[in-house]
C-alpha cells in the first residue's frame, strides 16, 4: 500500500508530508497514519516539526466521500471522526513546535489542522487569479463546527471576525488571511517548506526549557478547547443525520463526483 504520509529529515527537524492523492482528504487512515508519525517523531526526539502537503493542496479537509460510505453505521462515523480530533488533539499537545506548511489550498480540516499548529506559513498561488484560499467552510456543506473548533479560530483572528467567518462559512484568500492573522507568512510556493524549517530553526536557538515551557501556557487555551467537552461528539453525530446536512452533503458528493 502506498504510503500515507511521506518523513524528510530537516536535520533535528522533521517534515511530515501528506501524501494521499489526489488532494489529501483526511480519510481515517490517513488521521491515523499522521497520529503515528507525530508521535513517533516527538518519541524519537524531534526538536520541531513541519506538517506539509503537496504542491496545490495542504488538504481539502475531511474525505465526505469516505463519511457518507458509513451510511448508518454510526460507530463507524464516529470512530472516523474520533480519528481526526484525535490528529487535531495530537498537534496541539504536542511538546515540540510544529509549523504548518500550508502549500496549496488549506479549507474545513486542512484549516483546523493548521490551527492547531504553533506557526502557519501558506504558498502564494502561482496565478493570481485564483489565489489559495484556507477557512471554515462548514456552513457551506451543512455543517456546524463545534465550540472547540470555533475557540481555534478565535483565538487567531479575533471574536468578531471569528464570528462572521465562521456564520458564512467563508474561504479566505491568502493575502486577506494574511492581513487578519489567519497566517503568519506568505511566500512563493518552493519557499514555504525552507521558510518552516528556518523558522524553527530559529525558535529553537532558545534556551530550551524556558521556551517550551512559556510555549506550553501560550497553547493552554489551544488544548483545551480540543477537550471532548467542547467536542459534544454525540450532538455533532446527531446533527451529521439530520435532514438539512444529509441533503448538503450528498449534493457535495455528487459534485464531487462528476
Amino acid at each position: 500500500m502506498t504510503a500515507l504520509v511521506e518523513i524528510i529529515a530537516h536535520g533535528a527537524i522533521r517534515e511530515i508530508r501528506l501524501a494521499r492523492a489526489p488532494v489529501n482528504a483526511l480519510n481515517t487512515d490517513l488521521c491515523r497514519a499522521l497520529i503515528v508519525a507525530l508521535n513517533a517523531a516527538v518519541a524519537e526526539g524531534v526538536h520541531g516539526i513541519v506538517l506539509s502537503g503537496n504542491e496545490k493542496v495542504f488538504s481539502a479537509g475531511l474525505d465526505v466521500p469516505h463519511l457518507m460510505s458509513h451510511g448508518e453505521d454510526r460507530h463507524a462515523l464516529l470512530d472516523s471522526w474520533h480519528a481526526f480530533f484525535g490528529v487535531a488533539r495530537t498537534l496541539a499537545e504536542s511538546r515540540v513546535p510544529v509549523v504548518a506548511a500550508l502549500t496549496g489550498h488549506s479549507p474545513a480540516g486542512g484549516c483546523v489542522l493548521a490551527l492547531c499548529c504553533d506557526y502557519r506559513i501558506m504558498a502564494r498561488s502561482p496565478d493570481p487569479a485564483r489565489p489559495f484560499a484556507i477557512g471554515l467552510n462548514e456552513t457551506q456543506v451543512g455543517l456546524v463546527a463545534p465550540e472547540g473548533i470555533q475557540q481555534l479560530l478565535r483565538r487567531v483572528v479575533g471574536i468578531y471576525r471569528a464570528e462572521r467567518l465562521l456564520v458564512a462559512g467563508e474561504l479566505v484568500p491568502a493575502d486577506r488571511a494574511l492581513e487578519i492573522g489567519l497566517i503568519d507568512e506568505l511566500v512563493a510556493g518552493n519557499e514555504v517548506v525552507p521558510r518552516a524549517v528556518a523558522w524553527l530553526q530559529r525558535l529553537l536557538q532558545l534556551p530550551t526549557h524556558p521556551m517550551l515551557q512559556t510555549r506550553g501556557i501560550a497553547r493552554s487555551d489551544l488544548v483545551a478547547a480540543l477537550h471532548p467537552d467542547n467536542i459534544q461528539m454525540d450532538r455533532f453525530i446527531e446533527a451529521w443525520y439530520s435532514p438539512d446536512t444529509q441533503t448538503a452533503l450528498q449534493a457535495l458528493v455528487a459534485k464531487l463526483g462528476k
